[in-house]
């Protein structure tokens, strides 16, 4: 049976304070906080409790460009300041997140849902990324090369763009935002930040931390609101970047508004995780691995392993995952013992339990069914329980859409060749794991899968940030990568000069192109 924690504690009177403070989420312009003069706002609900948990703007066109007109002005000061300077400021800001960590998961624990265990992990992903900027200078470096030519010498510069943007989506509060602004001001650009409306918190608290940590006026700014606001940041001629991080119908609508307008744009979009299940794996770390994968934040991940393709004699395993997922308690995020937290929305849970539902219509049998579950004192809470869905083809609905919750598909494979194929013939390539033994199917598996982010032996392999975070397919669209040596190349233009200080008194005038001797 699964084990639903009930509701062992309110609100503590820390979070209510923290509620009754936001009860309107302030823009940050040009270094202060401030109401907005909105007369529109997004409730966000804890989706535990559907209790409110504070309000955002839509955030006035003259607020936005105001927002905008700050980071102009700050980048002719921050743009020119020492990379020592910028990279000082970091290291300030990484440690002030690792003295407020708790403050920081709490608050993604209220407006997201995810368990506080889970909320402290998404903070430090993010912390490891502001660790990096806080020694960037190296991936900033250009090239030289003197004598190219008698008296003549080349050499490029790395320098910022600008003013650039994000726009962060609701599952990552924390990482995602970290993911963008620490890499961008590090490398000399301003930054305007459109958190996700339905989880602002995290990004608020980051915006104070970084403004303790000495990060000028002006350099960061927050604005809020929906559809209106990301096209103002598509469509502002100032705005000369901007990164996203969310579901494709927003990703593909950016990129290709974004793009029109001249601008730069990364934007990480759907997955459709694969698992490739080997008869030589380790039955056991491998039906940990997936349990963990699948569920983990509510499978509201977009690295989640949420499809499982077992290989001849490891199908037998199938049957024994429902007894992991069982093992796994669902409650609410601040409820010691809590593994498997609330979807988001009221929508978000409809939306799941729909794709279960064709599953079963469409033929496949769910071995584990977490629908209409009841957290004893959380009655109103957005509550999908793990769900296994065995014999899923590629034709089913449930297959072809990311379900983004707690849902692990089971397929099935006569050979790693079909299982390959199957992966890159999804449309999704953001990352996949192969589970064996045999060096040389793990070496086969990788160098044939099509996608981003791939694990051998690992079922999420998010890239640590001295290396990129990388995408393909309809996961994928725009320039360069997220953070690492990419997202240093999404920040930055390249100049390249060539100088000659060789003065040569018998030159005359002449219209050929001139060639270096």
């Amino acid at each position: 049976m699964l084990k639903f924690v009930g509701k062992l504690q309110r609100m503590s009177v820390g979070q209510r304070m923290y509620a009754r403070s936001l009860s309107n989420v302030p823009l940050f312009i040009n270094g202060e906080f401030r109401e907005s003069k909105a007369k529109s706002f997004i409730d966000v609900h804890n989706p535990a409790t559907q209790e409110l948990v504070t309000r955002v703007p839509e955030a006035t066109q003259e607020e936005m460009a105001e927002a905008v007109a700050a980071a102009k002005e700050a980048f002719k000061v921050w743009g020119s300041t020492s990379v020592s300077v910028r990279q000082r400021v970091m290291l300030k800001l990484q440690q002030l997140i690792r003295d407020n960590e708790e403050e920081l998961a709490k608050s993604i624990v209220s407006e997201n849902g995810k368990t506080f265990a889970d909320a402290k992990g998404d903070v430090f992903r993010g912390l490891e990324v502001v660790e990096s900027a806080a020694n960037l200078a190296p991936a900033m470096m250009g090239e030289t090369m003197d004598s190219l030519s008698d008296g003549v010498d080349t050499y490029s510069l790395r320098q910022p763009l600008g003013v650039c943007a994000g726009i962060c989506p609701f599952n990552f509060p924390a990482m995602i935002p970290l993911w963008m602004f620490p890499i961008a001001v590090t490398c000399g650009n301003t930054y305007v930040m459109k958190p996700s409306e339905k989880t602002p918190g995290a990004t608020m608290l980051l915006a104070k931390l970084a403004k303790e940590a000495g990060l000028p006026d002006g350099v960061l700014n927050i604005i809020h609101g929906g559809v209106d606001c990301v096209n103002f940041i598509c469509d502002d001629p100032d705005i000369k970047a901007i990164s996203f991080v969310g579901a494709n119908t927003a990703g593909e609508h950016i990129h290709a508004r974004g793009t029109s307008q001249g601008k730069r744009v990364q934007s990480n979009m759907g997955a459709k995780n694969h698992g490739t299940i080997m008869p030589d794996a380790e039955k056991d770390s491998v039906l940990n691995a997936l349990t963990g994968a699948a569920f983990g934040a509510a499978g509201q991940r977009c690295m989640a392993l949420s499809t499982a393709i077992f290989v001849g004699e490891s199908q037998d395993w199938i049957s024994e995952l429902k007894g992991k997922a069982e093992q796994l308690t669902v409650g609410e995020g601040m409820t010691e013992g809590t593994d498997v937290g609330p979807l988001i929305t009221r929508e978000s849970k409809q939306r799941v339990e729909g794709l279960i539902q064709s599953a079963i219509d469409e033929g496949a049998e769910v071995l584990l069914d977490g629908r209409n579950v009841k957290v004893d004192g959380y009655l109103e809470g957005n509550f999908v329980g793990p769900t296994i869905i065995d014999n899923v083809t590629p034709d089913m609905k449930c297959y072809q859409e990311e379900i983004f919750g707690p849902v692990l598909l089971c397929m099935r494979a006569d050979s790693m060749q079909e299982a390959i194929n199957i992966t890159n013939n999804n449309p999704y390539g953001n990352g996949c794991a192969v589970f064996t033994q045999s060096g040389a199917a793990a070496r086969k598996y990788v160098h044939e899968i099509d996608a981003g982010q791939v694990g051998v032996n690992l079922p999420i392999p998010v890239p640590l940030p001295m290396f990129s975070f990388t995408g393909s397919r309809k996961s994928f669209v725009g320039a360069t990568n997220f953070y690492g040596k990419s997202g240093v190349n999404f920040y930055t233009q390249v100049k390249t000069v060539t100088s000659n200080w060789k003065v040569d008194a018998n030159s005359s005038v002449s219209a050929t192109m001139p060639i270096l001797k």
